[in-house]
């Protein structure tokens, strides 16, 4: 038995993986307590519950003799309000039991299991000032596994995060911004790659990938600058930052989204195109939107990708794309990276996809 430690750990479904990683099931808070039950030489198998199974990375897992394994855990009675800018669904456990989240679409709805717990709860008292969670209510869905329901009033996801206070588990839950423009919000941009990672390279003229993110990436926080956006950069010069150094930056600064800048590459040079990429359903749409923009200025469309296991696609906390731009390993999109005019005219389209996405949301 031991508990979570370290920076954003998180729970993987297999042991396959490809150059990203494994599929990754969810991030966890620090301090939950965990069984492990079997091992890999850089993973811990860990009991989710009687039927479910996970593997932690070892370096997430601190070991405590002190904790005893018990056969349930109760929940207790539910508080679910709101506050000047958020609102909140609190359930009290009788230990820090792991979870995971799914976002669901039409309708809207976020569905949080928490393993290893069964139901105590007798009621669930939900207050006015709740005004994002239209309705919030449970199944037990297996004997040791508890599922939470939360209702949203708006189609589209918003974001939201999952974490302790002592052993009160609290799923903060973003509302739509009431101002869907570019002056009332505030993206986050994310050059890709930089310092000690170059990212791709040029098939002919040998570019790197982390200046032409950078490039981009600037010429989009100078567009969104002219229409009063307020904007906060994950870089803008070329130093090293490690995903979790991103994502501990981006949660910090709280963006309403974020847009993720890279440059593609492929073992084949005939393959060339704009895609964009989502991990979670509910954040679909903004990809999409920017996808019908990009391809307008030419490119081939590479396609939309989902459940893409990128780091800055992995948080629930606010909806993200990335965007690969075009495919360095081929000559004629090369040609167009290289090119100051292709800069601007990728950040207006962005924009113009970011757009059409509010528009689609009010």
């Amino acid at each position: 038995m031991g508990k979570t430690a370290g920076s954003l750990p998180y729970l993987e479904y297999g042991l396959g993986e490809d150059r990203l990683g494994g599929a990754k099931m969810t991030y966890l808070d620090t301090a939950v307590v965990i069984k492990v039950v079997d091992s890999t030489i850089i993973n811990y198998k860990i009991q989710l519950s009687k039927n479910h199974f996970a593997y932690l990375p070892k370096s997430n897992f601190f070991r405590d003799s002190t904790i005893l394994s018990k056969p349930y855990y109760l929940t207790n009675s539910w508080l679910v309000n709101g506050n000047d800018s958020a609102d909140f669904v609190s359930i009290t456990l009788d230990e820090k039991l792991p979870y995971r989240s799914i976002q669901q679409i039409n309708p809207s709805r976020i569905v949080v299991d928490i393993f290893g717990a069964t139901s105590n709860t007798n009621w669930i008292t939900q207050r006015s000032t709740a005004r994002e969670i239209k309705n919030a209510y449970y199944e037990q869905t297996e004997d040791d596994v508890f599922r939470i329901i939360i209702e949203l009033t708006h189609s589209q996801h918003w974001g939201y995060s999952i974490f302790y206070r002592d052993k009160k588990l609290i799923i903060k839950i973003k509302r739509q911004p009431e101002h869907l423009n570019l002056q009332r919000l505030k993206i986050a941009i994310d050059a890709g790659h930089g310092g000690e990672n170059d990212g791709a390279k040029g098939a002919t003229t040998g570019i790197l990938e982390k200046n032409y993110t950078l490039l981009m990436a600037k010429e989009l926080e100078r567009e969104l600058a002219m229409q009063k956006a307020n904007v906060f950069m994950t870089r803008s010069k070329d130093t090293s930052l490690s995903m979790i150094e991103r994502t501990e930056l981006l949660k910090k600064e709280n963006p309403d989204f974020l847009i993720s800048i890279h440059l593609n590459s492929s073992v084949r040079d005939s393959i060339k195109g704009v895609s964009t990429y989502y991990r979670y359903i509910g954040f679909r749409a903004l990809s999409q939107y920017i996808l019908q923009s990009m391809v307008q200025l030419g490119l081939n469309e590479f396609g939309n990708v989902g459940n893409f296991n990128f780091s800055l696609n992995g948080p629930t906390d606010y909806p993200n794309c990335l965007v690969e731009v075009a495919f360095l390993s081929n000559k004629e999109d090369e040609q167009l990276i290289l090119d100051p005019e292709f800069h601007k005219a990728v950040a207006c389209q962005i924009i113009d996809g970011i757009k059409r996405w509010l528009d689609s949301c009010k």
